[in-house]
């Protein structure tokens, strides 16, 4: 009976040995009830991708921008999605926030398919549409190309409308615009229904000097919660690469996530996965981080302490430097 209890014993062994080799981490991501993050976690957790590398991943959903903010700087979430701008604010406070690219689709300027606007000095005395507000960082990139391009004030040359996305896009769509500036699945649904890109936010920063695209949002998170709970934040992002090349590769999956897109028709879904496959990064961290850098300046420049905070760098650390190493 001495076997018996030995081999019991060494079952038992084993048994705590793979269940705590298969402990999966908790992480709650916080995230837009509506917003574009949720195709890509439907996808991951879905298709057990958060399992596979090691997370159980919780989607705690909001409202509005401001709370998932809120939730994150509460500690009611572990992790959100915003913007390097935020971010670097956050750190030039005292905070710990970091920054893990998520992705560089931005907003567009837009205009009717058959308009005979072709360059940015075209635009002078039309009415513009702008979704985000006079600080948007696109408007004031798109503002500072035409001024340095051909001298073009367009804040003040023409009738500029701030509004809500889908009521900016309704407004297009009626021919009440003649160019609107709006987020760029906005901009996918009007793209799908036969406007053109005038310019994008990202043709803007790299004309005015940026060596690439850059991830305008990304996944945020403390870094003292990274340092304690490495495994959470690695096997999240590891899920997260894996649902991006899942829903880069697979048209399928799209045909499964088309009604969280609320998508109109094939041709609208078919544009939404298509300009979100170019959103996705792909340049390393380091030339990543090098534009952002570039790109800050800029901003300080166009858009002053409004826009960027105190700093006139971005603040170090600001991009997670666990990207560096493989993270």
């Amino acid at each position: 009976m001495a076997w018996l209890r030995t081999a019991l014993g060494a079952a038992l062994l084993l048994s705590v040995f793979l269940t705590g080799a298969m402990a999966e981490e908790k992480i709650r991501v916080g995230v837009l009830k509506y917003g574009t993050v949720n195709w890509a976690l439907d996808a991951m957790t879905r298709n057990g991708l958060d399992e596979e590398n090691g997370v159980d991943v919780e989607i705690v959903p909001f409202a509005g921008e401001d709370a998932s903010n809120v939730a994150l700087q509460a500690g009611d979430v572990d992790i959100i999605v915003s913007d390097w701008l935020w971010v670097s604010r956050q750190r030039a406070a005292g905070a710990d926030f970091t920054f893990a690219p998520y992705s560089t689709s931005v907003g567009s300027m837009m205009v009717a398919g058959d308009s005979d606007m072709r360059t940015l000095s075209d635009l002078k005395g039309k009415t513009i549409g702008v979704a985000g507000g006079p600080l948007d960082k696109n408007w004031l990139l798109i503002q500072a190309l035409a001024k340095k391009s051909d001298g073009t004030d367009l804040a003040s040359e023409n009738d500029v409308v701030f509004g809500a996305p889908p009521l900016l896009t309704a407004k297009a769509q009626s021919g009440e615009l003649d160019a609107v500036l709006n987020f760029w699945h906005y901009a996918a649904r009007l793209e799908a229904e036969g406007f053109r890109t005038l310019i994008s936010g990202t043709d803007a920063a790299m004309q005015m000097g940026t060596l690439g695209p850059v991830a305008a949002l990304g996944w945020v998170f403390r870094d003292s919660f990274a340092e304690k709970n490495p495994k959470a934040i690695r096997g999240f992002l590891a899920a997260d690469q894996a649902t991006k090349q899942l829903l880069k590769t697979s048209d399928t999956e799209w045909e499964i996530v088309a009604p969280l897109t609320k998508a109109e028709d094939e041709k609208t879904l078919h544009t939404l996965r298509d300009r979100y496959r170019e959103g996705i990064p792909s340049r390393s961290a380091a030339d990543e981080e090098a534009d952002a850098r570039t790109l800050y300046r800029l901003l300080v420049g166009i858009g002053g302490e409004k826009l960027v905070g105190p700093s006139t760098e971005l603040v170090e650390g600001t991009y997670w430097p666990g990207l560096t190493d493989g993270g």
